[in-house]
């Protein structure tokens, strides 16, 4: 009937141990439930789990110990009974430790075992062939002599269990700090890339957007960058996140004219679970996200009015609601918002708030177009050729008649276009060099229009040009070379008719 009893107290025992191991991520809190369980179901004294890490043991849970005797066990593989079982993975019973020379007692929590009749059960935390830690009982007896068999059946059942938690913790540490260190690379590539140095542009347009760079990254200003789509706006408003006190920071960019209007506020500040259909759970909008960095809002100019004064709150207050919640939530965060649209004529006519725009525009940043800066072309199509060389496998280059084409081209969508066609050049290109024929249409097209139209310029320039002369010499032959007579005759000042003289060589005729 006992042997029933104690065998029923050993499955609930168990099942019990089971669950809490699985309860939760906190491996610590987990194994001092496990102990809890040891004591009130198998008339355990004291208990403990120590975990190995390299050469070393020590106890991380327990049971019947104060904190500071735990902090003190701590044990060399090999030293006393603990270190022994963790060296050797074999376990070992200690019939009575007040006769155990072994046992050290470091921890200092069996002042009075002389008293007691304490044996001391130690059995290794195996995974597999890998011993991960040691479990120890100290287990109550009276005068008789009791055999611990089924104490060590049951421990060694309890430390398999145990070696699987530790195990699985050991795998998800392990990958943890691999993500962090991936993240951390990630960081410092992304942070590489966006270094100034990096980006491409030495025509003097791009070297003041540079210097405006270097002078406003390290503030806390909100920056606007304004300039035609296609011109590198979020590239130059990564380089400002990456080079100011919020690198470590996330970068979070955000268009405002890529979701509908409805859906704005939700995705910008977040919904609380049940503010309207769908939303089945909290959810973070962008502003929250970007907390302790930088939130980028391409094509503000798109942002509807109705939104502006929740903006307008978050940059002067650096607070704002979920939607459908009351609870204001503290971001601190920085600003670089972008566009394409001319923002003081939104403005003037009543579809952009002026005190947004103020507070928008306090150090504005101007990204020319392409056709501004036609010196960075030929750097910019060979960074493009080598980048998506490499990504087809292939070594194209370009003619160089093929790259006055292109810099003779205007580049309405600006870089963006030019890489574009670079990469439908390189995947395309069936030979070597890529030559003006390769180049598309529209780009051809518009070179030999631009080409054409200098010519008839140059025509016209030249035939207004005879007929001038031919009428100044005429007026002279007619006025017997007197200029002021002459000039008269032409309804022109005297001073401009010396000029034309001058300028047609007819100074002979006077």
């Amino acid at each position: 009937m006992k042997r029933d009893y104690n065998k029923a107290l050993e499955i609930t025992a168990l099942y019990e141990i089971s669950k809490l191991l699985g309860s939760s991520l906190n491996l610590k809190s987990n194994l001092r439930g496990v102990m809890r369980v040891l004591s009130e179901y198998l008339d355990m004294k004291r208990g403990t789990v120590a975990l190995r890490s390299n050469s070393e043991v020590s106890i991380v849970a327990a049971h019947g110990m104060t904190e500071e005797e735990i902090k003190k066990g701590r044990y060399r593989l090999g030293e006393g009974i603990i270190g022994r079982v963790a060296k050797l993975g074999s376990p070992i019973v200690i019939p009575s430790i007040g006769d155990e020379p072994l046992f050290l007692n470091k921890t200092g929590a069996r002042k009075i075992i002389k008293k007691e009749n304490i044996a001391f059960l130690c059995v290794p935390i195996k995974f597999k062939n890998e011993t991960l830690g040691v479990l120890s009982v100290d287990r109550l007896f009276g005068s008789k002599v009791i055999s611990f068999e089924e104490d060590l059946r049951l421990l060694k059942i309890i430390a398999s269990l145990i070696a699987q938690t530790v195990k699985l913790h050991i795998e998800i540490e392990k990958e943890r700090e691999a993500f962090l260190e991936e993240k951390e690379n990630l960081k410092q590539q992304l942070k590489g890339r966006y270094r100034l140095e990096n980006i491409i542009g030495q025509s003097d347009r791009m070297q003041e957007v540079f210097g405006s760079v270097h002078s406003v990254a390290p503030s806390r200003a909100n920056v606007l960058l304004r300039g035609e789509s296609g011109t590198g706006k979020e590239l130059i408003a990564k380089a400002i996140h990456y080079m100011s006190l919020r690198a470590k920071g996330p970068f979070i960019k955000f268009s405002c004219a890529s979701i509908p209007e409805g859906l704005l506020e939700s995705e910008l500040f977040g919904h609380e679970k049940g503010a309207f259909t769908g939303a089945m759970a909290m959810r973070k909008g962008r502003f929250e996200l970007a907390d302790n960095g930088t939130i980028f809002l391409d094509e503000i100019g798109d942002l509807p009015l109705a939104l502006q004064p929740k903006i307008l709150r978050v940059l002067q207050e650096k607070e704002f609601e979920r939607v459908g919640g009351e609870k204001t939530a503290k971001v601190d965060v920085r600003l670089i918002a972008a566009t394409s649209r001319n923002l003081e004529d939104l403005v003037s006519e009543g579809k952009f708030r002026e005190d947004l725009y103020y507070r928008l525009n306090v150090i504005p940043v101007f990204l020319p177009p392409l056709r501004e800066k036609i010196e960075d072309i030929p750097l910019l199509s060979e960074y493009f050729l080598k980048k998506y060389n490499e990504e087809n496998q292939k070594s194209v280059s370009i003619a160089s008649d093929a790259l006055n084409t292109l810099i003779n081209y205007d580049w309405p969508g600006n870089v963006r276009e030019l890489e574009n066609t670079i990469e439908r050049l390189v995947v395309m290109s069936r030979g070597k060099v890529i030559t003006p024929s390769d180049l598309p249409f529209n780009i051809r097209d518009h070179t030999l229009r631009a080409k054409y139209a200098s010519q008839i310029k140059d025509t016209l320039l030249s035939t207004i040009e005879d007929i001038e002369r031919a009428k100044i010499l005429d007026a002279i032959k007619r006025t017997g070379g007197i200029q002021a007579k002459a000039a008269k005759l032409l309804g022109i000042t005297p001073r401009q008719i010396g000029y034309k003289i001058k300028k047609y060589d007819l100074s002979t005729l006077k």
